[in-house]
């Protein structure tokens, strides 16, 4: 593989459409009064706007005709993620697509479509995967015995509160599998929430033990499945992570041209205009990279130009709303200090953004190996 590799783009019409019908829903359902009242409440988002989102079909966009879906690709959910991450709504898409694509991925089609067909209706599920805060460490700690009965806990489980079933990353007889797990087969006590930084977002370490698993999937396509997981996360994130950027650019130009400081506007100042136009070329960067990630993934196994997309998504959009969010914070004086300032909402996504799918320097660490190795070859 080259160093510039792949960088093909294309942008179907389906995602335009998309685009378009997404971000006038996401503007109509979130303006940011709205995104404030979630903040203290249980689940972090207005059930009725989810039931919207699933009477538009946005649960099953993804998902195949024989489960209910419009089998449009997980590509077409790239548009829709980055709306909702300008406009900061808060639902379990991200979480419940990424579960479907996982089952999907890691086994045959008929296994699993009782349990897509109740994703397209509006169930939400999520994915129990991490046995501890590092991204880079894919051991398995949790295990699965021979009758399907769970040891082990996950931390960060994203809307764990608010999901009907969990597709639990377990270890069974050496190697990988998955089992489903409903939410009424939890003991009362076994979901702990977390307080996160962004609180639009909800998550929660679950223990699982003792817990039977309704439905086990193994096999050698659990591996692959668990891979492709980790770089569509990326690439979700980033997308989001990218509308964001794009939220907290606007947030930024309305105050530098409307507050006024020694009888002029402070937008006038260089040292303000040149990290503004600094942050929105790292946006364009971000948007161009998901994009270009988005042409190249598909239903089957992730190649190698995909997975060299998806971590440079995920890097350059954590990296912008990284910058953008403290940009915001500084260029708002003392209010930006404030949680009643809306940069605020942006610095905090930034900051759990980093955490999620990992954070810009363990992309860029792979992206080494796998751009620069074959050079040294």
């Amino acid at each position: 593989m080259s160093v510039t590799g792949n960088t093909s783009l294309e942008f179907s019409e389906e995602q335009a459409m998309l685009m378009d019908v997404a971000q006038e829903f996401c503007r109509d359902k979130s303006p940011i009064a709205a995104v404030r009242e979630q903040l203290e409440t249980a689940t972090g988002f207005d059930q009725a706007v989810w039931d919207e989102m699933v009477a538009l079909g946005w649960t099953g966009i993804a998902l195949p005709e024989a489960c209910g879906g419009s089998a449009m690709g997980v590509a077409t959910v790239v548009p829709v993620v980055e709306a909702m991450g300008r406009a900061m709504l808060g639902t379990p898409l991200v979480s419940t697509t990424l579960a479907s694509h996982l089952l999907m991925r890691a086994s045959e089609a008929e296994q699993v479509q009782g349990l897509l067909a109740e994703v397209v209706d509006g169930a939400i599920a999520t994915v129990a995967l991490l046995d501890n805060g590092d991204w880079g460490d894919t051991r398995i700690q949790c295990s699965l015995d021979a009758e399907g009965v769970l040891q082990g806990q996950k931390l960060f489980v994203t809307d764990a509160s608010v999901a009907s079933f969990f597709v639990v990353v377990a270890e069974q007889q050496g190697t990988p599998a998955l089992a489903v797990v409903r939410a009424d087969a939890l003991p009362a006590d076994a979901i702990k929430e977390r307080v996160l930084i962004d609180q639009t977002k909800r998550s929660a370490n679950i223990d699982f033990t003792g817990v039977k698993a309704e439905q086990v999937i193994s096999g050698e396509k659990v591996v692959s499945a668990l891979r492709d997981l980790r770089l569509l996360g990326a690439l979700l994130t980033a997308a989001e992570t990218t509308g964001s950027t794009s939220a907290c650019i606007d947030t930024i130009t309305e105050y530098l041209t409307t507050r006024k400081q020694f009888g002029q506007l402070i937008g006038s100042y260089q040292a303000l205009k040149h990290p503004t136009v600094e942050i929105l070329n790292q946006y364009n960067y971000a948007r161009s990279f998901i994009y270009h990630a988005a042409t190249l993934i598909d239903d089957g196994s992730l190649s190698e130009d995909a997975e060299v997309a998806c971590r440079m998504a995920k890097a350059q959009a954590s990296d912008a709303l990284a910058y953008g969010g403290d940009r915001a914070v500084q260029f708002h004086g003392g209010m930006g200090f404030t949680y009643e300032c809306d940069a605020q909402l942006y610095i905090r996504r930034a900051q759990w953004v980093q955490q999620q799918f990992g954070d810009a320097m363990h992309h860029r660490k792979r992206l080494a190996t796998l751009l620069l190795d074959p050079l040294v070859a």
